[in-house]
């Protein structure tokens, strides 16, 4: 087993091992990608990507990091995805998609403007929900906290956008609960602090996230795979941390969850991240052998060598990268040279590599 042999998971085939991360690109108007996502996440697929995942795309407007991200909650949305997913299959890598909302820390501006800081209403920003009433930086508007009504509305929107994804033609759905948005607001006992069955006790705090995930795998058929995005620590006392990851992969599995992508942090704006090459691969690494369930590895995987290793020791089944495929869309076709692995390439480059 190496960085480009298949992957089988439920009825799907992964060509390699390399996965696309999903990187939000705030070039949306009302949730509806553009050309600039065809070619994006297009571009990689012809790279030689195993798997290409869509940006964190919204169950609802309100659900939305910022104005311009992706959302999936009408007809238009999944008529706007479907050439996109069909040109990453036909390229040969299978077409994914990430489902969120993004609670507490939505009504965001592009990181290229304010630095990402919370839009007031003037500036075109709407109010936010949480499952507590407490904001990310003191200085933003405070969430509203859910009802119990509102949050098996929510409920419902995934379920929606699950079988929207379907009709666009995804292959995969991945849950967004990680970066502090709100299924991971849920999750962490620092932005949690309900008393009633959605807070308090561990498995209270897991309750949105069963509820979604049986209202996803309602509408989404069994032979395809539903992967779970999370932050496996808050790196903050008194936070989530890696024994509960083990605790979620150990529970997931019997819910319908094929993988867990293992992220870290975002939760609150003071954690202390130790960054460094590989720095979340062990989380990757306990999810996958003491959790018994595929892994994915991200963060700051870039070289070829580090990310065979990941996979040849059986720290992770999968290895999702951001930052370098913006770097390097044809990063796979380069990875396979660096590891004498032939691969096909698209004809029409064939001359060039």
């Amino acid at each position: 087993m190496h960085l480009f042999s298949p992957l089988s998971i439920r009825g799907i085939t992964l060509p390699n091992r390399i996965a696309v991360a999903p990187m939000c690109q705030y070039s949306c108007v009302d949730g509806l990608p553009t050309h600039w996502h065809l070619v994006h996440l297009g571009s990689r697929a012809v790279g030689g990507a195993g798997l290409v995942m869509a940006e964190a795309t919204a169950v609802e407007a309100r659900g939305r990091i910022s104005p311009g991200d992706t959302g999936l909650w009408s007809q238009a949305h999944t008529e706007a995805f479907k050439p996109i997913a069909a040109f990453i299959k036909e390229h040969g890598a299978v077409p994914a998609i990430q489902l969120a909302h993004a609670g507490r820390k939505a009504s965001a501006s592009a990181p290229w403007v304010n630095h990402g800081a919370q839009l007031s209403k003037t500036e075109g920003g709407w109010d936010t929900i949480a499952p507590s009433a407490i904001p990310f930086y003191e200085k933003d508007r405070a969430p509203h906290e859910m009802t119990v009504d509102e949050i098996k509305g929510i409920v419902e929107l995934f379920g929606q956008a699950a079988k929207r994804s379907l009709e666009a033609g995804f292959e995969i759905v991945e849950l967004h609960g990680a970066h502090g948005y709100l299924m991971n607001e849920f999750l962490s006992p620092l932005t949690n602090h309900r008393t009633d069955e959605y807070g308090g006790p561990f498995e209270n705090r897991l309750r949105f996230l069963k509820e979604v995930t049986a209202a996803v795998r309602s509408e989404w058929p069994d032979h395809l795979p539903l992967f779970l995005r999370i932050s496996a620590s808050d790196w903050a006392e008194g936070g989530w941390n890696a024994d509960d990851s083990v605790h979620l992969a150990k529970t997931v599995k019997d819910w319908g969850i094929d993988l867990v992508d293992c992220s870290s942090g975002a939760v609150v704006p003071y954690a202390k991240i130790p960054a460094a090459p590989g720095f979340q691969v062990p989380f990757a690494d306990r999810v996958k052998n003491e959790g018994g369930i595929l892994s994915g590895a991200v963060g700051l995987i870039t070289e070829p060598h580090q990310a065979n290793e990941i996979i040849t020791s059986g720290q992770a089944d999968l290895v999702l990268m951001a930052r370098q495929f913006l770097r390097d869309p044809y990063w796979p076709l380069h990875a396979a040279k660096a590891l004498g692995v032939t691969v096909k390439l698209p004809v029409q480059y064939e001359r060039a590599f």
